[in-house]
């Protein structure tokens, strides 16, 4: 097996997608597992369609995921430049040597000495490959038209200029998304035009949303940009994790996986041939699964900007990690602790219709008056508060569900979270009191 050699290649139009970063992802896993080189190309010649910043959005975003590459416009490398309007000589040299051998003729438009330059397809010829992905493939040259490899402006088109850049590239695979098959046969006319042997192609499937439509820029449904996956706090190995799946199966039935282990097994052979969906919920418990991963002051540094930004006052650094600590198994991504900041220290102190059935069918009324008193001259510290639970367990001779799911209750509103203790030390001993308070004066009035 010749040395792998794979690239992405995108055009600098706007932000990186989730379409795109699995191509560039799967491009990166096939040169990481077979210990080849990833490339980076830029496809700039739609001028009038590229962005100030496109480029480098690009890379950014591949970084954030954790792709790294071997040759591209900002490392360099030995075939380059690697950007297409810095490789116009070399197309322009190509499109020449088909025009002198016959291959490609001038089409002028009318009224006017510009040309554009078409390939001139070969009568009643076949062109086959292999697709890594779908098995054998094949395509008459009956059914594609004489086509445009070089505009009346100079500029290469796709199928021509990619070609040439893999070709001196030595590019030795390309995966690329289904909609690319089409053009695969006249690819193929040029590199048999020039006598050059073509890379091995595969076709992954499209990716559908939950309704099993093909996923666009338009579904508004789907969050379509890496940008706003960082911006809302999803951590760039999970989104790296997930986005390996979309069309893609490790052996067994593990869906959270390391980037080693991903490579490890990687194999276009897994690449599945039916859609791949476009889970939300999929990967929000993917994500959930990477944070409750982190250490408690990892996790507070990285909820502090949300919190931040959504002017939230951190009492101090303890307080901060304390949040993080109640709310870690909780959260899907890292932007909805504000969310649930504001679930917990709500004013407006609710309760379900069960929590307060629980209340009642366990009298809880005695149990959360003492243990109110108990908590009136005590410190809200986390050891001191788990002391006055049991402290309050045994005066009452209460125990279980009905001392703790009593408690909390009364205290958060949940019947069910994490550490009794920590939630109170969160929420603070008068906010803890009033509402202790309010729910005894409620099933007081009640009997």
């Amino acid at each position: 097996m010749k040395k792998v050699r794979v690239r992405y290649a995108p055009s600098p139009t706007g932000l990186l997608h989730i379409g795109n970063a699995r191509s560039a992802l799967f491009n990166y896993l096939y040169a990481r597992h077979f210990n080849g080189e990833f490339i980076v190309r830029i496809e700039d010649t739609d001028v009038l369609r590229n962005v100030e910043g496109g480029e480098a959005s690009q890379l950014n975003y591949l970084s954030w995921l954790g792709l790294s590459w071997d040759e591209s416009p900002d490392k360099g490398g030995p075939v380059g430049p690697y950007r297409q309007l810095e490789r116009l000589d070399l197309y322009t040299k190509y499109a020449n040597a088909l025009l002198e051998q016959g291959l490609a003729y001038k089409d002028y438009r009318e009224g006017s000495e510009n040309y554009a330059i078409r390939f001139k397809v070969p009568e009643n010829k076949t062109y086959a490959f292999n697709d890594l992905v779908r098995g054998k493939l094949s395509f008459e040259s009956k059914d594609v038209e004489d086509w445009i490899i070089v505009k009346d402006n100079g500029i290469p088109t796709y199928n021509f200029a990619v070609v040439i850049d893999d070709h001196f590239m030595e590019i030795s695979h390309v995966l690329r998304g289904e909609e690319h098959i089409t053009n695969t046969p006249k690819q193929l006319m040029i590199y048999q035009a020039f006598g050059w042997e073509a890379p091995l192609f595969g076709h992954m499937t499209i990716i559908v949303n939950e309704q099993k439509k093909k996923l666009s820029k338009r579904d508004k449904d789907v969050v379509q940009f890496i940008s706003e996956y960082e911006q809302m706090g999803y951590l760039p190995e999970a989104m790296f994790n997930f986005i390996s799946l979309l069309g893609w199966s490790p052996q067994g039935n593990k869906e959270i996986l390391s980037q080693d282990k991903i490579i490890a097994q990687f194999d276009p052979k897994r690449l599945s041939k039916a859609p791949a969906m476009f889970d939300k919920n999929k990967l929000a418990y993917i994500n959930s699964r990477y944070i409750k991963k982190l250490s408690i002051d990892d996790l507070a540094v990285k909820i502090k900007p949300f919190l931040d930004k959504a002017n939230i006052e951190i009492v101090d650094e303890a307080w901060l990690k304390l949040l993080a600590s109640v709310f870690q198994d909780r959260l899907s991504y890292i932007g909805q602790i504000v969310e649930l900041y504001h679930e917990f220290f709500h004013d407006d102190f609710k309760l379900t219709d069960d929590a307060y059935q629980f209340l009642v069918e366990n009298n809880s009324l005695a149990l959360i008056e003492a243990f109110r008193k108990m908590l009136e001259n005590q410190a809200f510290e986390v050891e001191i508060l788990d002391q006055a639970i049991q402290d309050v367990s045994q005066q009452l001779d209460v125990k279980g569900k009905p001392l703790y799911m009593g408690i909390r209750i009364a205290a958060t509103g949940d019947m069910h979270g994490p550490s009794l203790a920590n939630c109170m030390a969160l929420l603070e001993k008068d906010r803890v009191l009033n509402r202790l308070q309010k729910v005894a004066d409620k099933l007081r009035g009640d009997l």
